[in-house]
């Protein structure tokens, strides 16, 4: 394996194929939750897999039975009380998506489990998005009282369409990968026990095809993403600019305390 991916905490590395980088996310305990740590290394990753000459196409997955459970509590909290974390939390997540969308060759994502916050990016964001059919989906900003930032305004419409994205934006509704795939929010979805063969089925044929023709082809298409990069960078801000809320606070604790949060209705807009 290259110097690299050396470094990296939180993400392992294997090869299932020749030209086949397999990234599996890892948290123990904690159900692959981003914590600062694998955030920061979601954000990285990209770029080093579009400089490895070595690598055609990658597979992004979780250990265990999980992919990712979604933002680390300790994090969201920094985030919360601190504005310099606030602020190179927002770059991140900003390059997150950037930097997964310009990363030139294809990755296939295998999602099981629960599937939230800087996971589910990757996860919907792949060029190939797969997903047990019991997979559990669910895109949690306004639950936890920020606007749907992230990945959710780039990409949930032009997958599903507006009616369906608001519906599970808004609501925080979740959703099985069976009912992903019916409204079109991902790929395939596949029995658990079929998943990780069918990703790297996948992800050999992307790295055993035409590689320009493949990574032109992926070009081409993300500028249907490029060209919602003012909606995306709108929602980030308002996301952003909601952690500084009452909403939050109130939306961190119901977490934390396992009950429904109590939200004011009270809004200056």
């Amino acid at each position: 394996m290259p110097e690299r991916y050396a470094r990296y905490q939180r993400l392992l590395f294997d090869r299932p194929h020749p030209r086949v980088l397999r990234i599996t996310m890892h948290n123990p305990g904690r159900l692959n939750s981003a914590d600062a740590i694998m955030h920061r290394e979601l954000v990285e990753i990209w770029r080093d897999i579009d400089a490895d000459a070595g690598v055609s196409a990658a597979i992004l997955t979780g250990a265990g039975k999980a992919f990712s459970a979604g933002g680390d509590f300790d994090m969201i909290g920094n985030i919360i009380d601190d504005f310099s974390t606030r602020a190179g939390a927002w770059k991140e997540a900003r390059d997150l998506v950037y930097n997964l969308i310009d990363c030139s060759k294809p990755v296939v994502s295998a999602m099981r489990g629960p599937a939230v916050g800087a996971g589910l990016v990757c996860g919907l964001l792949a060029d190939i998005s797969i997903a047990s059919k019991d997979a559990r989906i669910i895109d949690g900003h306004t639950r936890l009282g920020v606007a749907a930032g992230d990945h959710a305004a780039i990409v949930w419409p032009l997958l599903c369409g507006m009616a369906k994205a608001k519906y599970h934006l808004l609501l925080c509704e979740p959703l099985s990968g069976t009912e992903a795939e019916r409204i079109g929010l991902i790929s395939l979805a596949v029995d658990d026990a079929e998943l990780d063969a069918k990703a790297l089925e996948i992800a050999t044929r992307l790295a055993e095809g035409a590689p320009n023709a493949i990574r032109w082809t992926k070009y081409a298409l993300n500028n249907w993403l490029r060209a919602a990069g003012p909606i995306f960078d709108t929602s980030l801000a308002l996301e952003f600019l909601g952690f500084s809320s009452p909403d939050v606070k109130e939306g961190l604790a119901s977490h934390r305390e396992k009950r429904k949060p109590n939200f004011s209705p009270d809004s200056p807009l």
